[in-house]
């Protein structure tokens, strides 16, 4: 079982297993995948309304493949999201109820365990969001809410009117694009492009305030610039340290790179985006792995940042 987590009602694994590439899988591949994935100890599934090239279609496909009993619903926790339209970003009430009301439709569900407003709509009427939130969890249809890609005043803004608390945020976070790690530890030194601001200080609010994050593109050197593990061309030094630890834990380097997010003290999750299950077994198995402080560290400046 991997380490969990949790928020009042909800224990969620420490790995979630993201369903935004099963639109062309077989419907005995994705229920092989999430029995798979449970096998592994992971309990969290993350969706979204845009994921599949037309709106809802990975939500549909889960839908037509997954089943669950009642006693299996409650110990899984499903997430979705909302706000994303093409062209541009939507966050009115009439807009999330109506994605709410379709998303359930297509996932064969009653209620959502989590909604995420996608990214931050700068046109947002947090009254709105809050009037739209107030009716889904009233109605059962949502119990939890949370964000995407916030900063931490867009947060604040949100947190004015919503009753509701958002206990997420889902960030994009990898050993080789950190910069709300690295920020902090290279504060104030004006030489290095790492000390440069670029979150408000998402890290250090989200442990103040009791924020989950959630790291998405876990495996990804850059803004989907491909996968660093196994990378040598750009990568060389991490890999080879990864691969040292990875012998010296008997566990493949998804692991390696797994753990060197769930180390870290602000307990984050971790989103896997692969639709291959040996890729997840392998990423679960990072949950719980105890990297020393030295251990991170040495990844942290082999990813090429630095320790000022």
């Amino acid at each position: 079982m991997t380490d969990t987590t949790s928020h009042d009602d909800l224990t969620e694994s420490r790995i979630i297993l993201g369903l935004m590439r099963i639109t062309d899988m077989e419907t005995a591949d994705i229920r092989d995948l999430v029995a798979g994935a449970l096998d592994a100890g992971i309990n969290y599934f993350d969706h979204a309304d845009v994921y599949g090239g037309t709106r809802h279609r990975c939500e549909e496909r889960f839908g037509e493949a997954v089943s669950f009993t009642p006693s299996e619903r409650e110990d899984v926790v499903i997430q979705s999201k909302v706000g994303l339209r093409e062209g541009f970003w939507d966050f009115s009430r009439e807009h999330i109820l109506t994605t709410v009301d379709e998303s359930l439709a297509a996932l064969q569900l009653e209620h959502l365990d989590v909604l995420l407003l996608h990214r931050p709509d700068t046109l947002v009427e947090p009254e709105e969001v809050a009037a739209a939130f107030d009716e889904l969890h009233a109605a059962g249809k949502v119990r939890h809410f949370g964000v995407s890609n916030h900063t931490p005043g867009q947060v604040d803004l949100l947190k004015k009117h919503v009753n509701q608390p958002l206990i997420i945020n889902q960030v994009q976070l990898s050993i080789t694009h950190a910069p709300m790690i690295a920020q902090g530890i290279a504060a104030n030194m004006a030489g290095l492009d790492q000390s440069v601001v670029r979150d408000t200080g998402i890290l250090d609010y989200s442990r103040l305030h009791g924020m989950t994050l959630q790291a998405w593109s876990p495996f990804q050197r850059g803004f989907f610039n491909g996968v660093f593990l196994g990378d040598r061309e750009h990568h060389a030094e991490l890999n080879d340290v990864i691969d040292e630890l990875a012998r010296q834990y008997d566990v493949p380097a998804e692991a390696i790179a797994t753990a060197w997010i769930t180390r870290h003290p602000a307990r984050m999750q971790v989103v896997l985006g692969t639709t291959k299950l040996a890729r997840v077994q392998a990423s679960a198995l990072g949950a719980d792995l105890p990297l020393t402080r030295e251990e991170w560290y040495r990844l942290f400046r082999a990813a090429g940042y630095e320790l000022p």
